[in-house]
């Protein structure tokens, strides 16, 4: 039998199918994703739980003029295949390929680009009076939203703005129980109720003034796509309750839904992951945090850990597992997980906030007025600091550097290596006045020995890693390998002095001191935008202090940069080792 997913490449070719025949598309289509995801990596679960729902959105609707917003993305691969990227779809992630997240400039079906939670219901929303306004009455405008995602503040500020407007508005739920972890919070609990009919009180998506319907079965084609059509004749807002299965279709992705969210390279008739070397090198910086604060909460009673729904990603897990009374997974909400933890320090506890850099943005304002402001001791651990790679623009953390530089009371620090990480992680929980944050990359360093002590590190001082007679490279974080790697490639490298500063807030200023009056060229190298980071902190302190220096400034240029491999995307901003010492060479 010929493929139908052959003869699809775009929503109006899929429309001329018989419904009948689309439950062997969805079949096909799963086989599809899971085929290119074994080889090429990405997120597979997420895609898989959805296939029938995107099938009868594309079927339904008359898209790309009725639009779809998908929250978050790590859905929508089905999507893409469905609308002309089918043929290309194996470069997803990869450099110069299709991004991981729908994309507006890539695609017209892209109603919206995406990549953080919970933004789907506003943007909708925004669509949708836009219509109104403009006379499109007929226009659709449907946001699918997962069970995790509109438990978080800003999907309920939609919520709440929507069901007093009469725009033509239709949020999915897609509800699976699962994030990236399993959902947490009384939301959950609510729509676990709902599924098995013991919710006793009033639906809170009807008192919201929405026209609700279900729990459907989100993998009966058939039912999704009757009442797809109902709605349609509905005007005002309204609310489909579906369910599905994290992972559908891929019994391992089904049972293990946590690992296989984005499993890497795995076996696509098995399932099975496939091992490689990279998997039994040293431990993740995460990993290292992980293991740290379950090894310092069990010294000190005072220690609490709180993550805003990463507990695997962030490896706050182990603390969860091990002692749960003092681990707190507060659900995709990071402005109420800076807020909480200023509230635990002023009773004595000492929280680590473990919070992707690309999400400690989402609670600026809470860094700033209820933490900074109060001088309140906070520890932020900001986990995927710098580039990380194939999820791309909306994930890259290089904007934490120059975001917190500015803040007063705040210290800022980078550890070089897993090392430094528990370090300062041990240092910062004897005490501390202001609060700090601790920004490492994503990845894995060096091997750590767990029996080594502890050491404590003085706030504000780097330290000298390589001596130069002729030019000094000042780093920050991890990336400092590459410079130790250019320098062994110099032709030189008795020349050139390297030195890892540590903290970017504040600065060590009598190292500083003495590497100007004795070095005639300085070098700085972040990971983090060139704008008003790192390199910016030490122009300013050369300013202040008349220094006449030769000083270049290397980092995150001021543009996105896209999806790829870590290594790639530096060689291709001319981060790498190879770049940085024909770099040594010109100046």
């Amino acid at each position: 039998m010929q493929k139908l997913l052959n003869h699809i490449n775009t929503p109006e070719e899929l429309r001329l199918l018989n419904q009948k025949d689309l439950p062997q598309l969805a079949k096909e289509l799963r086989e599809f994703i899971i085929n290119i995801v074994a080889t090429k990596e990405g997120h597979l679960g997420a895609s898989l739980g959805v296939v029938e729902l995107t099938i009868a959105l594309h079927y339904i609707f008359n898209t790309p003029e009725d639009q779809l917003i998908w929250d978050v993305g790590h859905q929508a691969y089905g999507h893409k295949i469905l609308t002309g990227r089918k043929d290309i779809f194996h470069t997803n992630r990869q450099i110069g390929g299709l991004s991981g997240f729908p994309k507006r400039e890539e695609s017209d079906y892209d109603a919206f680009g995406v990549g953080h939670s919970s933004t789907s219901i506003s943007a909708a929303l925004g669509m949708a009076i836009a219509s109104q306004l403009k006379g499109d009455i007929k226009k659709q405008h449907i946001a699918i939203i997962g069970d995790a995602s509109i438990a978080s503040g800003m999907a309920f500020e939609g919520l709440n703005h929507a069901g007093v407007t009469d725009a033509n508005l239709l949020v999915i739920l897609n509800d699976n129980a699962i994030g990236i972890d399993p959902s947490v919070g009384a939301l959950k609990q609510y729509l676990t109720n709902v599924k098995k009919g013991t919710q006793k009180q009033d639906n809170i998506f009807e008192a919201l003034n929405f026209d609700y319907s279900g729990p459907i079965d989100g993998h009966d084609i058939d039912t999704i796509i009757s009442e797809l059509e109902r709605l349609k004749t509905i005007k005002g807002p309204k609310f489909l309750h579906v369910i599905t299965t994290k992972g559908k279709g891929l019994k391992q992705a089904e049972e293990n839904q946590v690992k296989y969210h984005a499993p890497g390279k795995f076996n696509a008739q098995t399932g099975d992951l496939i091992v490689t070397s990279e998997t039994i090198q040293a431990p993740k910086y995460q990993d290292v945090f992980g293991h740290t604060i379950v090894e310092l909460a069990k010294l000190n009673k005072n220690i609490v850990g709180i993550t805003p729904a990463m507990p695997t990603g962030s490896s706050l897990k182990y603390m969860m597992d091990e002692i749960p009374e003092r681990a707190f997974d507060v659900g995709i909400a990071e402005q109420h997980a800076v807020t909480l933890a200023a509230g635990m320090t002023t009773r004595g506890l000492i929280p680590f906030c473990n919070i992707y850099s690309t999400f400690l943005q989402r609670a600026y304002d809470q860094i700033i007025h209820d933490v900074a402001l109060q001088k309140l001791p906070v520890i932020f651990c900001l986990d995927r600091a710098g580039l990380v790679g194939q999820d791309g623009a909306t994930h890259h953390g290089v904007y934490d550097l120059s975001y917190l530089r500015c803040i007063p009371n705040l210290i800022i620090f980078a550890p070089r290596n897993e090392i430094e990480l528990r370090n300062i992680m041990y240092t910062v929980q004897l005490g501390l006045e202001n609060p700090i944050a601790i920004r490492y990359p994503r990845g894995r360093g060096v091997t750590i020995d767990w029996k080594q002590p502890f050491s404590k590190i003085e706030i504000g001082t780097g330290v000298q890693l390589k001596k130069g007679n002729k030019l000094a490279v000042l780093s920050i974080g991890g990336i400092a390998k590459n410079i130790t790697e250019a320098i062994k490639n110099y032709h030189t490298p008795q020349e050139v002095a390297h030195y890892d500063m540590r903290f970017v807030k504040p600065l060590d200023k009598t190292l500083l001191h003495d590497i100007f009056k004795t070095h005639k060229t300085i070098i700085t190298l972040e990971d983090n935008t060139i704008k008003g980071g790192f390199g910016s902190a030490v122009l300013e302190f050369a300013a202040a202090n008349h220094y006449k220096n030769n000083i270049h400034i290397l980092g995150i240029p001021d543009n996105f940069v896209e999806h790829g491999s870590v290594n790639r995307l530096h060689q291709s901003i001319g981060l790498d080792a190879k770049s940085l010492t024909l770099y040594f060479d010109k100046i």
